[in-house]
């Protein structure tokens, strides 16, 4: 697979006003369902490593769960036991905000699920969960991206919002998008910042306004309790990562649209069960919605939150108390907007016969029917643009209906 690298920016002057290009969406048209008094917001968060759905969303009642996941399986009971979802499936202990958020019916889990691929490259599988096409190829845009182009006429997105130090495929394309990401060096202060504003505003008008506006968006989205602490991890960064993205997306001339990825997931060893490396992981994540529902505040209302991953993992434990590359796994929907407080399923059930290739958990949900769902009911994407633009070739996948309320 060719990989993608963004150009490479040749000078200051570039540098400044390509980072100001953030500010571009205040001068396009506002993303809003009129009609509805609706205002959605869609934040896609992707899960690189893939993510290990057995053990995030238990089947605890399959009678061959635990001894498949031995050390590491979930269970209602012990010194950190699992959240009953219903009388099957059990949460992991470490997210107690999605919890809160299925108990009150604005959080729902869609398992068994995975993308057309069906073998284990992480760097494949990212490919097609990203650009939206049934195998990995040389794809230049994701279908969030196409989705954004796909929009009913009138009803425009600003421009979708890509955090991280490069734009994640799944927002590259020809509609417009702008990027922020945390940044981690000292920021000079606010007294150099604005000599050199006024320096350039006698020498290069343009890249005095473009600095001045990426100044003012950088402290939007930073603000006081996103200065960098000594000694944080990959939970706290990604709490971080959600919250400067909240704020921005609360703006009432913010981007309504918005795409982040987190790193990690790879878990062959330690995975531990309910305390250990994916325990700290969901943790990280668990933390992630809830500043996202708090940042954005009202507008929590008419936003839905998409989690994803690449493909699951082995449904039996190897010897160094992880799991290796699988298929079926889970995907996630938080917010205001979401028909929550269920487990959709097509349970396989995970006896040795209906384990996919004898070593993964089937799966029996194409990914791309939640996402249709969701872009289809929360964003009044057509079914026709579904099926040949924003995911080519995919007529025989339908938009699962009632996952928005």
């Amino acid at each position: 697979m060719e990989l993608i690298r963004t150009p490479l920016v040749t000078s200051r002057r570039q540098l400044l006003l390509a980072g100001a290009s953030f500010a571009a969406w205040a001068y396009l048209p506002r993303f809003a369902r009129a009609a509805e008094q609706r205002d959605p917001r869609l934040v896609v968060v992707i899960l690189r490593g893939a993510l290990d759905g057995l053990a995030t969303v238990a089947p605890t009642g399959d009678p061959d769960y635990a001894g498949l996941h031995g050390a590491i399986a979930l269970s209602a009971d012990g010194p950190h036991p699992a959240v009953m979802l219903d009388s099957f499936f059990a949460l992991h202990p470490s997210m107690p905000e999605f919890a809160r958020m299925y108990q009150s019916k604005h959080a729902t889990v869609v398992h068994a699920v995975a993308t057309p691929y069906r073998d284990r490259s992480h760097f494949d599988g990212q490919d097609v969960l990203e650009s939206g096409f049934a195998g990995p190829g040389r794809v230049q845009s994701g279908w969030l991206n196409r989705a954004v182009e796909a929009l009913p006429r009138g009803e425009r997105v600003a421009s979708a919002l890509a955090v991280g130090p490069t734009t994640p495929l799944v927002l590259r394309g020809a509609a417009p998008t702008v990027g922020w990401a945390p940044v981690t060096l000292p920021q000079a202060d606010d007294d150099t910042a604005m000599r050199l504003v006024d320096l350039y505003t006698h020498r290069d008008p343009a890249l005095a306004s473009a600095l001045s506006q990426g100044l003012q968006l950088e402290k939007v989205a930073r603000g006081d309790d996103m200065k960098v602490k000594p000694g944080g991890n990959a939970a706290t960064a990604m709490r971080q990562v959600a919250r400067g993205a909240a704020k921005l997306m609360a703006a009432d001339d913010g981007p309504r649209i918005s795409a982040l990825a987190f790193d990690g997931w790879d878990t062959h060893a330690n995975e531990g069960g309910a305390v250990g490396r994916l325990a700290g992981l969901l943790s990280g994540l668990d933390g992630a919605l809830a500043e996202f529902e708090s940042g954005l505040g009202a507008h929590w209302r008419d936003t839905v939150v998409v989690v994803a991953t690449e493909f699951g993992r082995t449904a039996k434990i190897n010897g160094t108390e992880g799991t290796d590359h699988g298929t079926g796994t889970i995907a996630l929907l938080a917010g205001g907007a979401v028909n929550g407080g269920r487990v959709i399923a097509d349970w396989p059930s995970l006896k040795p016969t209906s384990l996919y290739q004898a070593r993964d958990l089937a799966p029996t949900t194409d990914l791309r029917a939640v996402l249709k769902g969701v872009l289809a009911d929360h964003l009044g994407i057509g079914e026709r643009a579904l099926a040949t633009s924003v995911f080519p070739d995919s007529a025989v996948v339908k938009p699962m209906k009632g996952l928005v309320a």
